[in-house]
């Protein structure tokens, strides 16, 4: 079982920026492909940024590109998703997924409010 947390998140007033980190402990830690998601309440939970293992691959949804940025540090078992530019619809409970083919772990979340 690996223990994933995210930390991060907090109050920010329109047009700010936060930092979210995603721990992901063990010597394996850089072998995952991490996902960020972010769950609006009364909304499903959504899939809005991807980095492969070897940060070759990047994927972002639609409503994020060009205003977040998803990096790692292999050496810290760490991931990171910057995020400028928010906007009070960033408003949601945002997760961190740790991903090795069919195996996945989650975090427990960290809130991130952005206030008009």
């Amino acid at each position: 079982q690996v223990q994933v947390k995210e930390s991060g998140g907090g109050l920010v007033q329109t047009g700010g920026s936060l930092r979210l980190s995603c721990l992901i402990p063990g010597r394996t830690s850089g072998s995952y492909a991490v996902n960020w998601f972010r769950q609006a309440p009364g909304k499903e939970r959504v899939r809005i940024a991807t980095i492969s293992s070897a940060s070759i691959i990047y994927n972002y949804e639609d409503s994020v590109t060009g205003r977040f940025t998803i990096s790692r540090d292999n050496a810290k078992n760490t991931a990171y998703l910057q995020m400028n530019s928010l906007k009070p619809e960033d408003t949601a409970v945002y997760y961190c997924q740790a991903r090795r083919g069919p195996s996945e772990y989650w975090g427990q979340g960290t809130q991130v409010t952005v206030s008009s």
